[in-house]
């Protein structure tokens, strides 16, 4: 068989979505594998929730007799408030839970290493594609289950997310523990301008609108017009290593959503105004296959590619600017085109940039 194409008796590779007969899930599933059911919900409820609940919870609690604890939070909030732009207050305690080793062995997860990455340098990692719960950035960069620290010694990751998370209270302490930092450009140019290197920030290049076009078998990247990360790269003189994420888009089922329906005017519109896309996506449930939000049960291969020298030049010229650019881009597509027979990509697909 090729690797990315196992067959689970427990849980159907195929999407059950397509079944008009729902799916319920056998009442012999080993604990192992519930648990790590377990560890993916509480995943995808973190992702999608917790923000809300933890802002429902601090007003709540002002109307409590419990008011103290908000009040004192928000005296700790101003104080802290220039923490995720410094770095975030990673704990290690946080990245070594267990639960991320259920979670990592639900799909599973791997990280592939290509070459060394010299920790007396920084770098920015592009990520691609973005996929729906970008499930294998977080994986891999937020959490030591699968050997980052082991196959990159001397090197610290740092996974950029939207900067409006930090703005919930409580759980912005949460996702900084993993490591997260806001995805603007002063938080990221934080770890980037420390001199000693060691530093590796991780970018999910095609952002929230990427997310829109993640269906399965999709290879379409956000890419063509994305140069800020590469300007950072030249400002700081860090190194530019592109990284695919093979299964990444496979994890989900999203309603039909192509360039000039409705729907998707509806969701660019959206997206432009809340700075979050909203993608109608769909797969398996807790006790059963056919519906719900738990992701497919299907591997993800994270390939590290080489690092591509970045010389540090404070003022490029958009002829520099261009050319470091495309050839980021080639990089990223030598990599996937070496890479994809590995993971059950057919031969004649190509990567789409637009």
């Amino acid at each position: 068989r090729r690797e990315g194409r196992t067959l689970d008796p427990l849980y159907p590779s195929s999407s059950p979505a397509t079944d008009m007969k729902i799916a319920f899930a056998p009442m012999e599933v080993p604990l192992h594998r519930r648990l790590q059911t377990a560890a993916v919900l509480q995943w995808v409820y973190s992702f999608l929730g917790l923000a809300p609940t933890c802002i429902l919870l601090f007003l709540y609690l002002l109307f409590t007799r419990f008011w103290l604890v908000s009040v004192l939070y928000a005296v700790w909030w101003f104080f802290d408030y220039d923490t995720p732009a410094r770095g975030g207050r990673r704990v290690s305690m946080v990245c070594e839970l267990k639960m991320w080793k259920y979670m990592r062995d639900y799909f599973p997860i791997k990280l592939v290493k290509t070459a060394d990455l010299d920790p007396r340098h920084n770098y920015i990692l592009g990520f691609h594609p973005h996929g729906v719960l970008v499930a294998g950035a977080f994986t891999n960069f937020c959490t030591y289950t699968t050997g980052f620290r082991q196959l990159f010694p001397g090197l610290t990751s740092y996974l950029l997310m939207l900067p409006l998370w930090f703005r919930a209270p409580f759980f912005r302490d949460y996702i900084m523990c993993a490591g997260l930092i806001p995805s603007d450009k002063k938080s990221a140019s934080y770890p980037l301008s420390k001199k000693r290197g060691g530093n590796a920030v991780v970018i999910a290049v095609g952002g929230a609108p990427e997310a829109l076009d993640a269906h399965p078998g999709t290879y379409t990247l956000l890419l063509a017009k994305k140069k800020g990360f590469i300007k950072m790269a030249m400002e700081h003189g860090a190194h530019l290593v592109p990284v695919f994420s093979f299964g990444e888009n496979e994890l989900f089922d999203q309603v039909g959503n192509q360039k000039g329906t409705w729907l998707r005017w509806l969701q660019e519109r959206l997206q432009r105004i809340m700075g979050i896309s909203l993608p109608l996506f769909h797969a398996r449930g807790i006790f059963q296959y056919s519906f719900g939000l738990l992701p497919y049960r299907k591997p993800i291969s994270t390939v590290v590619g080489r690092p591509i020298r970045v010389e540090r030049n404070e003022k490029p010229s958009a002829e520099e600017l261009d050319a470091l650019h495309q050839l980021y881009m080639d990089e990223l597509s030598n990599l996937f085109e070496e890479h994809k027979g590995n993971y059950g990509v057919d031969k004649d697909t190509q990567l789409s940039f637009v």
